[in-house]
């Protein structure tokens, strides 16, 4: 039975400890809050135990679960390595570069699990294409919200777009060559929205559009590659795969049109989305690679590099002057 403790139960915090009492093998011990209102009113419904110091919780558990503000990721997460104990910390990794670089390092040498909570790559929409070859050399992102308070310690990049920069960094295998951006600062004292071109060393190029003041929410994600279209709705959990028709392609709409080189037949699909709860895919996988010892899927080392490209962004904004 892997022992679980949980800091943070606020917004987000309380969705994983719905998903944590569902799934087997797990024993919630307790949580950390220094909310008094909201860890009387969660201790009270969920029956579990509050615990006021920090170290003792670490130490009755096997593993931690980070939800707390981006500004104290690091200060726990230290703790929580230097006991030797397994981390689900929720994105981004840390609050600036130099605090990422030191717990990576902590982490590799603690030889511990740690996985970093970037939820979309446990998104059925995008786990229905697990099967399918992807090479994209042109990707186009949207993802927009209504404006919350919540989150918004960090800039959008870091709130909203690191979700598509670890997706992206995870399919492009090469190393970025050029990055333009601008942001605005709306509501807040960071970029509120922003638009980014990111060019890769295979030649790769996306753009990126991601904003917090929105008036409709948005979260799409289209792939170009050789001979075939993706769009990913991660939203409203759809896929569709456009390409040119196989002999094996079975089950699939299809059409002809008429192409500079000849007729082409051109095939259309839509993958089965599985009814699944990506919070609680993502927990799972993370028992799941403690218990088996199995390879994260989404390890410190991802979260690293989505964080690094999210400040690259940040710093061309602030140095070329940007922001708005």
């Amino acid at each position: 039975m892997l022992k679980v403790g949980i800091f943070g139960v606020g917004h987000l915090g309380k969705f994983h400890l719905n998903n944590w009492k569902e799934i087997e093998g797990v024993k919630i011990i307790g949580f950390f809050d220094p909310n008094n209102e909201n860890a009387k009113e969660v201790a009270a419904s969920y029956n579990i135990k509050r615990y006021l110091d920090e170290d003792k919780l670490i130490d009755a558990c096997d593993a931690i679960d980070v939800v707390v503000p981006t500004d104290w990721h690091y200060e726990i997460c230290m703790k929580v390595v230097r006991k030797g104990k397994h981390i689900f910390v929720e994105k981004p990794l840390c609050n600036t570069i130099a605090e990422a670089k030191t717990l990576v390092n902590m982490v590799r040498e603690a030889n511990i699990k740690m996985q970093v909570g970037h939820v979309e790559r446990f998104n059925p929409a995008y786990l229905a294409l697990k099967n399918l070859p992807l090479n994209p050399m042109f990707i186009e992102v949207h993802r927009l919200a209504q404006f919350n308070p919540r989150g918004t310690e960090v800039s959008v990049i870091l709130d909203l777009m690191i979700h598509d920069l670890d997706i992206i960094l995870s399919l492009v295998k090469s190393d970025v060559k050029n990055i333009s951006a601008n942001g605005v600062a709306v509501m807040t004292d960071t970029p509120d929205i922003a638009n980014v071109r990111i060019e890769f060393n295979n030649g790769c190029v996306a753009n990126l559009t991601s904003s917090r003041i929105s008036m409709k929410k948005m979260r799409k994600m289209r792939l170009f590659q050789k001979d075939s279209y993706i769009g990913i709705d991660f939203l409203n959990k759809k896929t569709e795969i456009i390409k040119l028709k196989q002999a094996e392609d079975k089950n699939v709409f299809s059409f002809d049109v008429d192409t500079p080189k000849g007729k082409k037949t051109i095939a259309v699909a839509n993958p089965e989305i599985a009814d699944a709860n990506a919070i609680k895919l993502e927990l799972e996988s993370f028992v799941d690679s403690i218990i088996h010892n199995k390879s994260i899927v989404v390890n410190e080392i991802d979260g690293f590099l989505a964080m690094e490209v999210a400040h690259q962004i940040l710093n061309k904004i602030n140095n070329t002057g940007a922001l708005m």
